[in-house]
């Protein structure tokens, strides 16, 4: 199921200037997806890093990929309108090659486990079909 942006957002609660999906695809709900985001060169951070060598920071291509995670565990959760999904940490990140201004890239995670509320992704980034970076990390879903 590919969704675009205004189905996104009745997913996950982020907006912008913080919302990092364009488009996503829900392979398997809650275990694996596809997203992709194209990095404007008006972007707000490209203004401080780096004036002359704007590059996307490298906890924005985290953010983008634990996005991409809470779209595809909230598509499986769509019945519950009440909750949120909490970063809780990060690891294994790597950051192989920069992502400038215009370019476009993908994100592909993967579930690799949870205990109770909490799950545990794998993402990676791919610009051209290279990989960029990757990183694991895991977020709470919380019911309010």
């Amino acid at each position: 199921m590919k969704l675009d942006i205004q189905e996104i957002k009745k997913l996950i609660p982020h907006r912008d200037p913080f919302l990092f999906v364009d488009t996503c695809e829900v392979l398997i709900p809650g275990e694996h997806g596809k997203s992709e985001k194209i990095f404007n060169e008006d972007e707000y951070f490209f203004k401080g890093h780096f004036p002359q060598n704007p590059i996307v920071p490298g906890v924005i291509i985290v953010e983008a990929m634990a996005q991409t995670a809470g779209i595809v565990v909230s598509y499986k959760l769509r019945e519950y309108d009440e909750k949120s999904v909490l970063f809780m940490s990060v690891n294994k990140a790597k950051f192989r090659k920069p992502i400038l201004p215009n370019e476009k890239v993908s994100f592909e995670v993967r579930f690799l486990n949870s205990v109770r509320d909490v799950y545990k992704f794998q993402g990676i980034c791919f610009k051209n079909d290279v990989k960029v970076s990757e990183a694991e990390f895991s977020a709470m879903i919380t019911y309010r």
